[in-house]
Formats: structure tokens, C-alpha cells, sequence
């Protein structure tokens, strides 16, 4: 067993010893084969983000290879409101790296992702997941850079209220148990998603916490590591159905929803994304972020407002996007600063040598740390489509390097202070906002249009169809309609709980 494989968690990259990446069709047969695998499950995402499933049953060799071969047909009016019944039939084509054994099955199974193919063959124009592939590969034709991003998931878990060692309200920032009810469902989800190809990079407890009629609402995340754009976009897909399948096995409730009450912490989906070349990160030089990475920034904050067309899909989403609810609300940047649009986190730019000072005797550890070096983009929550929202984020960054001022733009956009603040409202006025709706997310939508179509990787059939539905919540005044009525509220958040 080679250095990469000899501690992955996933089963099938332990067993034919070498990264997902490299599955081929011969080394899924043999994992089926010697692993007495009894079915197939094909998994695809629908326009509402949900993963769907098509069972299959493995009745010979032949039929084996037939499956993994060509393919099945299914209907894409039923799973895309924007394919026409009269020409519905798609392909579903499984992708051979995402294949992971499924750990709910009651049976050996294993799960595949697939694209989408239209009658002649060719990827599906509309499928989200085909315009983050087209995304990523102009990005690299026109940059030379690759485009690497890692996702938060924020949720909520709910269950009936225990006496026992109840948890402050809102301060559940990385509490342990017993304060912590559900850290056991945090770390087998963890487990579980590590186990189906994600790259965990830890998760933790988190800030909200609270009661309300009878029920504890738990706050949780669950963090990945920075990998290809499209592979990212897979691993959350797959996170959030593993999360959702183990909370119904625990009898629990959970939910990536932006915001289900007034005045506790919303829900959010921060990505961090990195910029790579042959393999290394651009993030960072001489210590400091590199003009590479403040190009990028550009470009993630003049698309900023049409971005949550896709990374803030419905109503609730603006409720979350408010003043001091470390949720942005003005398009800026800064370093370590929760309250703004792009924040550049914390890295490893000092020269102290923590570990051997943390411990005495123990030799200086010489490595790059700039590599850890991330950006991450704030808005997005649990509504996203994720695809879109990737597709999305690349094409800001390729564009920033197609802007004349991206660094001054980046400059002239940078704050170092919390823009909440009193004593900081002449800056924060300076500030171009967020749409505070779905309405006027659909607006900058159609500003930015041409952005997204440009080199046919956002079909424009597509741009319309979301502008379309974004306009549809007429949401513009729906914040000051609904005030602080909490019950108001939840009932307009029952109405999207288990969005994307």
C-alpha cells in the first residue's frame, strides 16, 4: 500500500490502492467482484440539490459491465423544470472517481455520481454540473491557474429539550459534551463522509443554541479540506445526504436552512477557495497575499451581488445577510474580519516556530505553510445550488484577471475595521451592499449576465430561468413586512427547512 492510500479512509481507495481520481471501469468491476457488492445505486442532483437515486440490482458480470458501461435512461422534465416533457429523456453516466460504498444500505452497495447527457450524447447545456466543468476548464485555458475551494456546512440540529446540562444560549462556540448534545452524530457523520471520498478538515460545535417550544436547536459544522472546484461541489452533494440520512436513523432533525428564528445565529455555507499552479498554491508571497490572490478577490466583489442568485436561493436567505450576525451585508474584504464579504483568514506568515516553543525538545518543524493559505466567500448558505454557486465562484475569479483595475479595485474595496461599528459608518456608507432579496438578487443577475455567458459556459436559457424563479418570492419588501414576528418567520422557514 503506497503513501497515499495507506491512511484514507475510503474503502475502495484502500483496497485498489490508488486515488479516486485514477477508478476505472475494470477496478469498480473488481471491487464489486471481490467485495460481493448486490447492487448499484446511480446518484444525481435535481434542480431542487437534492441527490436522487436509481437502484439497481446486479444480476451477472455482463449486466454489471452494461450498467457501468452506457449508462440508464431517466426523465428530465421530473427532475429539471426547465427541460420540456416532450424531449425529457437524459442519460445518467456514472463518474467512475466519485464511486463510494454506501453506508446505509442494507445490502453491499455502491453509489455512483453521474452527469447528464442529452439524446445526441453531449453533456446537458443546462445541467449544473456541467457548466462548473466548462467553468473550471476555461478558467485554466485562460489563466493557467486551477481553482481549488473547501465548504462549510453549518446546520442545525433539533430534538425534544434534556434538563440535563442545558447549553447557553448562544454560546455554543466549540463546546464539548455534555453541554454539546449531538458532538457523537457530528463525528460519525465525520466518519461516514470520509468514508464516501470526502476530505474532512474537522468540525466543531458552533455558535447558536437555543430552546423553543419544547425543542433544543444545536448548531453544528462540519469543514472540508480545499480540493479541485469539481470534486468540492461533489463532496458536499454526497455530505449533506449522508448528514440528512444519519440524522433519520438518530430520530433527529437537521437542517442547512439560512435562518430559522429571530436573533440567533443564521446557518451559513462559506467557501474558501484557493488558486493552485502545477500542483502549488499562488496564495501567498514573501508572507504576504499575493497580487494573484487579490486579482481573484476583484473579481469574487464585482460579482458579488449577482452571486447570490446562486449561493442564496430563497427568501429566508436574507434574513441571514443582516447586521451584527457575523453574516456580510456590505461587498468588501479584509483580514480575519467575520463581518465583511471576503475575509482572509488567519495563516501561517510568522516566523515563530509555535510546535517547539509549544514543546520543549522537540526539533523546529521547516515547512511551507503558506500552502494553507485560503480566501473565503462569506454569503452563500444552505439554499445554494452548489454547483451553480461553483460555477459561479470561478468564473468571478477567472474574471478578476480580466478586469484592467482588479488591484486597485481590490484596494479601494479592503477594510481593516469592523464595519458595524459606530464610529465606522462613514466607511461602511462608502460600501456597495448585497441585494437584500431574492428580487433584487435576480436584478443583478441580469446586470452581470453577460459575465456568466461569456465563452458559453452559462447558457443563457439558464440565467433566464433563474432570474425568473428568484423574481417569482417577490421578496423585496417581505423583511419589514414580516418585522420580528417570530411566528411569522417560522412559519416562512418551514417552508424552505430542508432547502438544497
Amino acid at each position: 500500500m503506497n503513501e497515499f492510500t495507506s491512511m484514507n479512509p475510503n474503502p475502495l481507495v484502500q483496497y485498489l490502492n490508488k486515488p479516486a481520481s485514477e477508478f476505472s471501469r475494470a477496478d469498480l468491476i473488481r471491487y464489486i467482484e471481490d467485495n460481493d457488492i448486490e447492487m448499484i445505486n446511480f446518484r444525481y442532483v435535481a434542480w431542487d440539490g437534492r441527490l436522487k437515486t436509481l437502484n439497481f440490482i446486479i444480476n451477472s458480470r455482463e449486466h454489471l459491465e452494461n450498467i457501468l458501461s452506457s449508462g440508464e435512461r431517466v426523465d428530465g422534465s421530473s427532475l429539471f423544470p426547465f427541460v420540456e416533457a416532450g424531449s425529457s429523456d437524459l442519460y445518467v453516466i456514472p463518474k467512475y472517481r466519485t464511486a463510494f460504498r454506501n453506508p446505509f444500505a442494507d445490502v453491499p452497495t455502491l453509489d455512483i455520481l453521474c452527469s447528464f447527457y442529452d439524446r445526441n450524447g453531449k453533456p446537458l447545456e443546462n445541467s449544473p454540473e456541467y457548466i462548473l466543468r466548462k467553468a473550471h476548464q476555461v478558467m485554466k485555458e485562460k489563466t493557467g491557474l486551477s481553482f481549488e475551494t473547501m465548504g462549510e456546512l453549518e446546520y442545525y440540529i433539533i430534538s425534544d429539550e434534556k434538563e440535563l446540562y442545558p447549553a447557553v444560549n448562544q454560546k455554543g462556540y466549540h463546546e464539548s459534551s455534555p453541554f454539546n448534545k449531538y458532538g457523537n452524530f457530528r463525528r460519525e457523520a465525520m466518519r461516514l463522509i470520509a468514508h464516501s471520498g470526502g476530505q474532512i478538515k474537522y468540525g466543531h460545535s458552533e455558535v447558536g443554541n437555543f430552546s423553543f417550544e419544547g425543542k433544543v436547536y444545536e448548531q453544528n459544522e462540519i469543514e472540508f479540506l480545499p480540493t479541485n472546484v469539481e470534486d468540492a461541489a461533489d463532496q458536499l452533494v454526497i455530505g449533506k445526504w449522508i448528514m440528512r440520512s444519519l440524522a433519520y436513523k438518530y430520530g433527529v432533525t437537521i437542517t442547512f436552512a439560512p435562518k430559522i428564528t429571530v436573533g440567533k445565529a443564521g446557518s451559513g455555507m462559506h467557501v474558501h477557495t484557493r488558486l493552485m499552479k502545477n500542483g502549488k498554491s499562488v496564495m501567498m508571497k514573501n508572507g504576504k497575499l499575493s497580487d494573484e490572490a487579490r486579482t481573484a478577490i476583484a473579481g469574487y466583489l464585482s460579482l458579488a451581488a449577482s452571486l447570490t442568485a446562486f449561493g442564496n436561493a430563497n427568501p429566508t436567505s436574507y434574513f441571514r445577510l443582516v447586521p451584527h450576525q457575523e453574516a456580510p451585508t456590505n461587498i468588501c474584504w479584509g483580514d480575519r474580519n467575520r463581518s465583511v464579504l471576503v475575509r482572509v483568514p488567519l495563516g501561517w506568515t510568522n516566523e515563530r516556530d509555535m510546535i517547539s516553543d509549544a514543546n520543549p525538545g522537540e526539533l523546529p518543524v521547516n515547512l511551507d505553510f503558506s500552502q494553507k493559505q485560503t480566501v473565503e466567500f462569506r454569503a452563500p448558505d444552505g439554499s445554494a445550488d452548489i454547483y451553480l454557486l461553483m460555477a459561479g465562484l470561478t468564473v468571478a475569479a477567472r474574471h478578476g484577471f480580466e478586469m484592467e483595475n482588479a488591484l486597485e479595485f481590490a484596494e479601494k474595496t479592503y477594510v481593516d475595521v469592523n464595519i458595524f461599528d459606530e464610529a465606522n459608518k462613514k466607511r461602511q456608507a462608502e460600501l456597495e451592499k448585497l441585494p437584500a432579496s431574492c428580487v433584487e438578487s435576480a436584478e443583478a443577475l441580469i446586470l452581470h449576465k453577460e459575465i456568466y455567458q461569456k465563452y458559453n459556459i452559462f447558457p443563457e436559457s439558464i440565467l433566464n430561468f433563474i432570474v425568473a424563479y428568484l423574481k417569482k418570492f417577490d421578496d423585496r419588501n417581505l423583511r419589514t413586512e414580516l418585522g420580528n414576528d417570530e411566528k411569522k418567520i417560522l412559519d416562512l422557514v418551514s417552508q424552505y427547512f430542508h432547502c438544497g
